[in-house]
């Protein structure tokens, strides 16, 4: 079998939907949201979602952390020369971030947390890499730093650049607590009367739902720091139209869904730890791509990082514009399935239609 050298390209539906008013430190305005998916219905109810925050004021979305971390293996030759390196390695933090700003202009030394496990050591580290994702950033600083450990520490071996205690692109709870990505939090409250028009449900029944499906559904499936109906789908369609790596959806839909009540009104937000996301480097070159960061606003000259920050809220605030039109279409029987047959057999019937 031989490996296929050409570059193709698949073709992938995309929509603007929205827009969804958003308002915090990065965003403020307006924004229209690219998707890009092969699910019809996820187009209208996320933008029903998006009209129905409008009408409640719109959502406000903030950042509370951003990092990205990769984790190197080293062997020793037993616990106590580990014991040594790890406690040793705390009182050096200003040569490791000087040996990472020779890598890049932007990469910066965060922290570094460890785990051993009998005479390996895991090393975390952790990083800003301003406007990019940081994959591959964060790799060539952690390279460089395990160089510079195999020569400081001869008594050590390597064993892997990654060690899986990233963790990338896997399901683990490490990353909702240590961090990796950025942490967002997009809210929004509505209106009684607005969620009863637009969402054809009650502050209540969405409340309840939320409970009873996305807290004790999740406990029950044994869901790891995950609390929702469908993060993924959003993420997905979202990461797909900007140009990033689809895989870091696996650990960016770990997210949660709060709602409650305040007063008559329906509060509802959406926590997302992991929202892995860059405005610069991979995928970042193909014309459609350019023209939907330059749509969110996030192709501007600004401080390194902010744009890649611009992009995270609006991510989530996708997210949670699609998360609460599914919720809603849930409270009442037989929407869902409804609404899903109508909007992909009008699809089908156009799709075979224009062919």
């Amino acid at each position: 079998m031989r490996w296929q050298t050409t570059e193709q390209v698949a073709i992938i539906p995309m929509r603007l939907v929205g827009p969804v008013k958003i308002s915090g430190p990065e965003v403020e305005g307006d924004i229209l949201i690219p998707l890009a998916t092969f699910e019809t219905p996820l187009w209208p109810s996320t933008h029903r979602g998006a009209k129905t925050c409008n009408q409640s004021g719109g959502i406000k979305a903030i950042i509370l952390d951003e990092r990205m971390t990769r984790s190197v293996v080293l062997e020793a030759p037993n616990i106590t020369i580990a014991h040594e390196v790890i406690t040793s390695l705390q009182q050096h933090k200003d040569v490791m971030q000087a040996i990472i700003k020779e890598t890049s202009r932007f990469a910066r030394f965060l922290d570094m947390h460890t785990q051993v496990v009998g005479n390996l050591i895991f090393l975390r580290f952790e990083f800003n890499t301003a406007d990019a994702a940081g994959h591959n950033m964060a790799t060539l600083a952690s390279e460089r730093l395990v160089d510079w450990l195999l020569i400081r520490y001869p008594e050590l071996d390597y064993v892997s650049i990654s060690g899986n205690y990233c963790s990338d692109k896997k399901v683990s709870a490490v990353n909702g607590i240590l961090g990796r990505g950025k942490y967002v939090v997009a809210e929004v409250t509505i209106p009684r009367a607005v969620c009863q028009r637009f969402l054809k449900t009650t502050p209540e029944k969405i409340v309840q739902l939320n409970i009873k499906k996305n807290l004790i559904g999740n406990i029950l499936s044994g869901g790891l720091r995950t609390a929702n109906a469908h993060f993924a789908n959003m993420l997905l369609g979202f990461y797909l139209a900007t140009g990033q790596d689809a895989a870091n959806i696996i650990e960016g839909s770990q997210g949660i869904v709060h709602a409650d009540l305040h007063g008559e009104d329906l509060y509802f937000t959406v926590t997302l730890p992991n929202i892995i996301v860059g405005t610069i480097g991979s995928g970042k070159t193909y014309d459609f791509v350019r023209e939907n960061l330059r749509i969110l606003g996030c192709l501007e000259e600004r401080e390194p990082g902010q744009n890649a920050r611009r992009l995270a809220i609006i991510a989530a605030c996708a997210v949670l514009c699609g998360e609460l039109s599914l919720l809603a279409a849930q409270t009442n029987p037989g929407e869902l399935m409804r609404s899903h047959l109508q909007l992909e057999r009008k699809k089908q019937s156009e799709d075979k239609n224009s062919g």
